[in-house]
């Protein structure tokens, strides 16, 4: 199971004094659940992607199929859906700078990059 920490900035506080009002991420929950929850995570490139297709075709398994399952790509991933959220949400108000994704106690990447649309203070 990945876990994934978000860093979030902004130029201003909103209106409740918040600089990403976390109630409002509900579609990023969803789309962490539906990635990465109780998944079977795959390259696309893996030698035995015919016969994991197969077992979810059964419901063996719940397949994923993704260019690197690795940690650097799965926080590229989540910082991209969390920065998307928030440029087309907030008006470029705000947005996510940073995840850290993290399989266990011993193993995280984090990816990093800038917003030019939040530097240029629009989407």
């Amino acid at each position: 199971m990945a876990l994934f920490t978000c860093w979030f900035r902004a130029r201003e506080l909103d209106a409740n004094g918040f600089v990403v009002d976390f109630s409002g991420l509900k579609t990023l929950e969803g789309q962490l659940a539906g990635q990465f929850d109780h998944t079977f995570l795959v390259n696309v490139d893996d030698p035995l992607l015919e016969q994991w297709r197969n077992l979810h075709d059964q419901g063996a398994l719940d397949l994923r199929v993704m260019t690197n399952v690795g940690m650097e790509s799965s926080a590229e991933l989540v910082w991209g859906w969390a920065s998307g959220l928030l440029r087309d949400r907030d008006g470029g108000l705000s947005g996510c700078w940073k995840v850290e994704a993290r399989e266990n106690k011993r193993n995280a990447a984090s990816y990093e990059a800038s917003l030019e649309w939040f530097a240029q203070g629009r989407p």
